[in-house]
């Protein structure tokens, strides 16, 4: 029952958030700014300071360790996308609230699916948004690509990314007729099929002028980082600076989405009263575990599983946390 603290640990923070905003003796305090960095289908063995013998280097991501505190013993509540992700948001087990299956019976949400996550629901953004926070979504939301389903209707109020994988998209199957994969902007779509070679360098952007534009309120940014997921498409700059192939790379862009989230916090001056939580939906898949000569890199080390198994590759992910002063 370990993997409770993944989504318990959130709704006990953003509830408390909310009592606090209520608080009249601390009305001229801030409240902190919260932001959650959440990968997709990152292995516990893809980040340096879990795993030395990792044939890339995350240095952003092993300094929030060394400030804030690394959980090493973190469970996801599942080992596939969308129930992992309906838990964070809700603080429900995903069976609750009917977001474990699709519509159809399948592990996750697919493209048209009839199912989402029900707007009725109370999501840590709603919360948060009700004690006074600015709140965005930059990323993959994969909780429903329907309009009642989406970020906007569940709490948020800005949000740019896609409604699910970059795999689900036209051509893919020619057993599943999937329409092309949207890049949206709150409620809109404003470009079908999306450049998925730009989509995590837009996205951390987007990440960084929210935290500008917000530096004078507290905000919740959630930011559901679409990589390493396939397609693994790192951008041009980070060809080769791994020995573990594309994949490689592409964590190690991933890991420098993730400095450029903190250098804004620090030139902001918000460093000091902001919660980061770092963390992943689920494990690693399998072209990302390959311990053979060509990679020699063990992606869910030192586990055994992967994305979708019940091992703990599946649903043990590396997680950080900072706040200064507290954690």
């Amino acid at each position: 029952m370990k993997f409770l603290v993944y989504w318990l640990c959130v709704s006990l923070i953003s509830n408390s958030f909310l009592a606090l905003g209520s608080c009249r003796a601390l009305a001229k305090e801030r409240l902190p700014n919260v932001v959650f960095i959440f990968c997709d289908n990152l292995g516990n063995g893809d980040i340096h300071c879990f795993n030395p013998e990792t044939k890339h280097r995350t240095p952003n991501l092993d300094q929030l360790a060394t400030e804030g505190m690394k959980l090493t013993s973190f469970y996801s509540a599942s080992g596939v996308c969308t129930p992992s992700r309906a838990a964070l948001m809700s603080g429900c087990y995903p069976r609750r609230i009917g977001m474990h299956i699709s519509y159809e019976g399948h592990s996750v949400l697919k493209p048209v699916d009839k199912r989402g996550l029900n707007p009725e629901e109370t999501t840590i953004a709603k919360v948060l948004k009700r004690a006074g926070y600015a709140t965005a979504c930059f990323g993959k939301w994969h909780l429903g690509d329907q309009h009642p389903f989406l970020p906007l209707q569940n709490g948020f109020d800005r949000y740019l990314g896609i409604p699910y994988s970059e795999d689900m998209m036209e051509g893919v199957d020619p057993n599943r007729p999937w329409p092309p994969l949207p890049y949206m902007k709150d409620n809109a779509v404003v470009e079908a099929p999306v450049d998925a070679s730009k989509l995590t360098s837009e996205l951390t952007q987007a990440s960084v002028e929210f935290i500008k534009s917000n530096r004078d309120r507290p905000f919740f940014l959630y930011f559901p980082l679409p990589s390493p997921h396939a397609p693994i498409v790192p951008n041009d700059e980070f060809d080769g600076k791994s020995k573990a192939g594309a994949y490689g790379d592409f964590v190690v862009q991933t890991d420098d989405s993730c400095g450029q989230i903190l250098t804004a916090l620090r030139e902001a001056g918000l460093d000091s009263n902001t919660i980061v939580i770092f963390s992943a939906d689920n494990g690693p898949e399998a072209y990302a575990y390959a311990r053979d000569a060509k990679f020699d890199h063990w992606s869910a080390y030192p586990l055994r599983g992967l994305k979708r198994d019940i091992y703990e590759g599946g649903h043990r992910v590396p997680t950080m946390i900072k706040w200064p002063g507290v954690t």
